[in-house]
């Protein structure tokens, strides 16, 4: 089988490294790609937004299945493109997508079919914005409506906070069209979690669970950004909220889709809040998290070829998905400034000496070859990812790896995978 992944981050490296284990892969491609892919598939210099260059690629090179990573194509309506011209692909349709190109859509489908999430209203305009937070006071969380990626969510402690929100998303335009509406949400308390789930459009396959760090500094302060670390299994999501989540969640968002018209084929990944009165739904992405896939698939055992090919077959229901009971933990290497304004071309050296380290594997997500030298090219560079038999272990081998690693300004998070630990030491 001829397989292309759509994507140059850190997801894209972990789906090519995962679909390269696989016997039933004859050739596999990645359009972009970047420096760590090329290891392992070939690359082809194709924009994720050029749809109709992918889709001539794709037949001229005869692809039996095309696997898209980003947000960005699937909101475009790659999918659907695909499929008139008769080719596999996996992911939703541009209308289903919209769960999560649209926070307002989704806020909106989800009142109608009574999922559990916060309460919000959605606005256009900054002045009755304003209004509305003098009126319902803080603490509140500000959304800006469409793909940000990942930042575009700002929780204001006070109404000050709140309003320079609305100034910087409404009047400033800090996230371009993505903040032409913004939500104004209530802030739920409790622990977050993602939770994923593969799926065919009628059969639910769960994945593992993992919880993602998305804060800048330890102890989860500083600004949101598109994800410093993850790690699997995610203790506060015990086996009882897990079949909660699948029956009064999953399940409901998938048939609400389908009944609007909007049939669902792909992975659905749902942010999780786990309140005092139940899980509720803070995001949904129509995609693989990042870097929530680094730490699923070092713990998948089934071939995910087999996984997605029986996905755009529609027969997900005869694949036996298997899992190993281990601990995975990734932190994410940022260069200076993330997630503000960033360096880039600083050069990277380490990464061989790194994945020396048992169950370790370093996944490029900002990186590029200049002159034939491996540098920074984005706000997060690496994710150094590590197997181990428990968090301790786990945690251990992912800091020995990044010790090695050096570029000029290198920041990472020194916390990830410490609530797992704790967590599995209080329940020891």
């Amino acid at each position: 089988m001829k397989i292309l992944v759509i994507g140059s981050g850190g997801r894209e490296h972990a789906l090519v490294w995962k679909l390269s284990q696989s016997p039933r892969v004859e050739a596999l491609f990645c359009a972009p790609g970047n420096p760590g892919i090329t290891r392992l598939a070939r690359c082809v210099p194709i924009k994720t937004d050029d749809l109709e260059g992918l889709a001539a690629f794709v037949k001229r090179k005869a692809i039996d299945l095309t696997v898209v990573g980003p947000e960005l194509p699937l909101t475009l309506g790659i999918v659907d493109r695909f499929r008139e011209a008769g080719l596999r692909i996996v992911g939703p349709p541009q209308k289903a997508a919209e769960i999560e190109a649209s926070k307002a859509f989704s806020k909106t489908f989800m009142e109608r079919h009574r999922i559990p999430t916060a309460r919000a209203r959605i606005f256009h305009e900054p002045e009755p914005a304003i209004l509305y937070i003098k009126e319902h006071g803080a603490p509140m969380v500000v959304k800006a409506d469409g793909l940000a990626a990942g930042k575009g969510v700002i929780i204001a402690q006070d109404e000050a906070e709140a309003v320079q929100a609305i100034d910087l998303i409404l009047r400033r335009k800090a996230f371009g069209e993505a903040g032409n509406r913004v939500l104004l949400e209530d802030l739920l308390e409790g622990e977050e979690a993602s939770f994923l789930v593969f799926t065919d459009g009628k059969t639910i396959v769960p994945m593992v669970t993992s919880q993602d760090h998305k804060r800048v500094f330890d102890q989860d302060r500083g600004p949101n950004t598109g994800g410093m670390g993850a790690y699997s299994p995610a203790p506060v999501l015990t086996e009882a909220l897990q079949q909660q989540v699948l029956r009064e969640i999953v399940r409901p968002t998938l048939d609400g889709l389908a009944r609007e018209g909007r049939p669902y084929q792909g992975i659905l990944y749902v942010g999780l809040m786990l309140t005092p009165e139940g899980p509720k739904v803070l995001e949904y992405n129509a995609r693989f998290g990042d870097p929530e896939t680094q730490v699923i698939l070092t713990r998948l055992e089934t071939d995910l070829a087999e996984i997605f090919d029986a996905m755009a077959s529609g027969v997900l229901d005869r694949v036996r998905v298997r899992w190993r009971p281990a601990v995975s933990v990734c932190a994410v290497l940022t260069a200076k400034g993330y997630p503000a304004t960033y360096e880039t071309g600083r050069p990277i050296t380490g990464i061989d000496r790194a994945e020396v380290g048992e169950g370790v594997v370093v996944f490029h997500a900002g990186t590029q070859l200049l002159d034939g030298e491996l540098v920074t090219a984005g706000g997060r560079v690496l994710g150094v990812t590590a197997v181990g038999d428990d968090f301790q272990q786990a945690r251990e081998r992912v800091y020995e790896a990044i010790s090695r690693i050096r570029f000029e300004g290198m920041h990472c998070r020194m916390d990830i995978g410490l609530k797992g630990l704790k967590a599995t030491e209080g329940s020891a």
